[in-house]
């Protein structure tokens, strides 16, 4: 892995609906290296390809089962098998306190006919056009909320390996990273379980940036926040942390998010934020909701 790879975050959901089948065969077309797939466990076992434990920021769930919430107020994916998911229409990501759409020049809310799906699903896709097209695309699916999961008595992250391994990826050279934001989860995957897959620690918070070392004796990469990357702006030129060159020193690549050409925030044009990270500050690939426009950038 030498050239710079273009992870599809959530499939191409700058174009469609998040983590929908739509959203990922379109990236696959667009020649993607990776595709995303968060996992978060059914009632019933079954890893569903979602950003998170909650359902109704993404689906009509509160329409469909509205006595489904807890206590807090949110529908929880873990608490419906997986059939019941199945019925749920996929919605792009919304507000669920106001009804309005996060990115609003995205797909329009409500529009189509998307669903929800399994990982064994998504693979299966994937596989299917690595076949058809005689590619070699491949998954880059994260374990969400161990803990959350561990404490509701589910096992999401063996469930995973399981599915990973019966489907083929099971070393370094399999087309498979697997990533986790919760260190001591995915040190267990590397340690205990004894995963040989390429491993990722994904980055939240700066001082996890400090960690470089401990993470290096188990994991192959980082994924940081992409600010954590940036260090100040002197004369219209961008300045860096010593991150990626720490990193580096370590032997560990580094996959920053979320490369968002309708969220730029820093930057003044996409193509800004793509030459100051992907060749300035010289990461390895990127997550991005537009892998069509972080490719045809490292083509040029």
């Amino acid at each position: 892995m030498d050239e710079k790879i273009v992870i599809a975050h959530r499939g191409a959901s700058g174009y469609l609906p998040e983590h929908t089948i739509e959203s990922k065969a379109m990236a696959y077309a667009m020649n993607v290296d990776f595709i995303e797939q968060d996992l978060v466990l059914s009632k019933d076992n079954v890893p569903i390809v979602i950003h998170d434990i909650y359902l109704d920021d993404v689906t009509d769930v509160a329409t469909k089962f509205p006595n489904r919430k807890r206590k807090d107020g949110r529908f929880y994916v873990i608490d419906f098998t997986f059939n019941e998911l199945k019925t749920l229409q996929v919605l792009e990501r919304f507000n669920p306190k106001t009804g309005k759409q996060v990115y609003r020049k995205r797909y329009p809310k409500g529009k189509g006919n998307f669903k929800l799906h399994s990982f064994q699903e998504e693979i299966e896709l994937i596989q299917g056009l690595n076949i058809s097209t005689g590619k070699n695309i491949g998954i880059y699916p994260e374990i969400k909320a161990p803990e959350f999961h561990q404490k509701e008595g589910k096992q999401l992250t063996e469930i995973v390996l399981k599915i990973l391994s019966d489907y083929g990826y099971k070393t370094q050279k399999d087309n498979c990273i697997l990533q986790c934001f919760d260190a001591k989860e995915l040190e267990r995957i590397r340690v205990t379980l004894k995963s040989e897959l390429f491993l990722v620690q994904l980055i939240e918070f700066t001082e996890e940036t400090k960690n470089l070392k401990h993470f290096a004796t188990y994991a192959d990469g980082i994924g940081p926040w992409y600010k954590q990357i940036l260090d100040k702006k002197v004369n219209g030129k961008w300045t860096f942390t010593s991150l990626v060159s720490n990193a580096h020193k370590l032997g560990l690549k580094v996959h920053p998010y979320t490369f968002r050409a309708d969220a730029l925030e820093e930057f003044s044009t996409f193509d800004e934020m793509m030459q100051t990270l992907l060749i300035e500050a010289n990461v390895d690939g990127a997550f991005t909701d537009f892998p069509d426009k972080v490719l045809s950038f490292l083509q040029k």
